[in-house]
């Protein structure tokens, strides 16, 4: 018996990552999100950093973008 596939989906973000680039979609600067996470502004920029080279992209927005389209955020 096959599994369901949305239960076989894993996610290529790190919980942290996710709720990085979230914040980020809330329009939420570095600082902002450094604050609301109790981490510095360079923890945070290592993790967008991160994401970026896992994605294959130059930047935030197209992180972004990308991220969106894999469903891995949402626009809520």
């Amino acid at each position: 018996m096959a599994l369901d596939e949305s239960k076989q989906h894993r996610s290529i973000l790190t919980s942290r990552e996710r709720q990085i680039f979230q914040l980020l979609v809330e329009d939420n600067s570095t600082k902002d999100i450094s604050v609301q996470l109790s981490i510095s502004e360079k923890t945070v920029r290592n993790h967008i950093s991160n994401t970026i080279q896992k994605l294959g992209v130059s930047g935030r927005a197209q992180a972004i973008v990308e991220l969106l389209r894999l469903g891995e955020l949402s626009l809520n």
